[in-house]
């Protein structure tokens, strides 16, 4: 059995969800899937050269069965754990000092991304736990999107100058922020698009950005949703966090050793497909 903590965490997610015959994951095999499920989703945000956690929402929801917002809640910490050591490791790709030069526009799309962040954990904690299936469920399908015609795109000439493309990044930042927020996620896969298309940022500068702004953006949901009773679920389950973000980690580290192995028109329809199997699932969710 587990300990206290990792039951009392839980208990509530399991006993709601618990289907006739099936019998949830304890103890150190719940540890143990944790880490192999982390390694499996960082490999897979490795391989595209962007974040997990679009993935493993869905899995914290389903397989390990925890509440919606409790759910949120881990994947945004574990997100946090994650962009805050990538970072650092993308150094020896893009220089510091790049991103730094970039101050105008990280300043620009957290402009809005702040704000996004704040009202989107506000919002997702106001929701009922069915409301909040559905609009994650919705934004699987969004980032679904996103990632077939996002990624792989050619950074360009903005098409906007100006007050203009100020306005549209404190716009396009906002939404990012709230879909950020309600997901617990980083938003690479919204903000790498934005920062090529929008402000004609070369794709690996555009990585390394995108993790510039996530990593405050994130902070301010945190911060908000750490109003929220459901943010105990954190204290009960730090074991669970820290084995599987080090688990996504390593999962990353292996899938950027391993980027280019599988075709982009293999792997981008598949791991579509994936999310929108997720967000049919979530959806269901009562």
């Amino acid at each position: 059995m587990g300990t206290g903590s990792e039951q009392l965490g839980d208990l509530g997610a399991n006993q709601s969800r618990t289907r006739a015959g099936a019998r949830p994951m304890v103890g150190s095999r719940r540890l143990l899937v944790a880490g192999g499920v982390g390694a499996v989703i960082g490999m897979l945000g490795g391989l595209i050269g962007l974040g997990d956690a679009e993935f493993r929402l869905p899995l914290l929801l389903g397989l390990f069965r925890f509440r919606a917002l409790k759910a949120v809640i881990l994947n945004k910490a574990m997100s946090l754990i994650v962009v805050a050591t990538a970072l650092p490791f993308r150094a020896a790709t893009v220089p510091l000092s790049a991103v730094v030069d970039s101050w105008p526009i990280i300043l620009n799309l957290l402009a809005g991304s702040l704000i996004g962040a704040w009202l989107g954990a506000g919002w997702a904690m106001r929701l009922s736990s069915r409301s909040l299936y559905r609009v994650i469920a919705s934004m699987l399908v969004l980032i679904a999107i996103a990632l077939l015609l996002g990624h792989g795109k050619q950074a360009s000439a903005s098409f906007l100058t100006g007050e203009a493309q100020i306005a549209a990044g404190i716009a396009a930042g906002s939404v990012i922020g709230v879909v950020a927020s309600i997901m617990g996620v980083a938003g690479g896969e919204l903000l790498v698009p934005t920062l090529m298309l929008l402000f004609g940022v070369e794709i690996k500068l555009a990585g390394s950005l995108s993790l510039a702004i996530s990593l405050p953006t994130m902070i301010v949901g945190f911060a908000r949703y750490s109003r929220d009773n459901s943010f105990g679920v954190l204290g009960a389950n730090k074991t669970f966090v820290a084995i599987m973000a080090t688990g996504s980690i390593v999962g990353a580290f292996i899938g950027g050793r391993l980027l280019g192995l599988v075709p982009d028109y293999i792997l981008l329809p598949a791991l579509a497909a994936i999310l929108l199997l997720s967000a049919w699932k979530v959806w269901r969710h009562k």
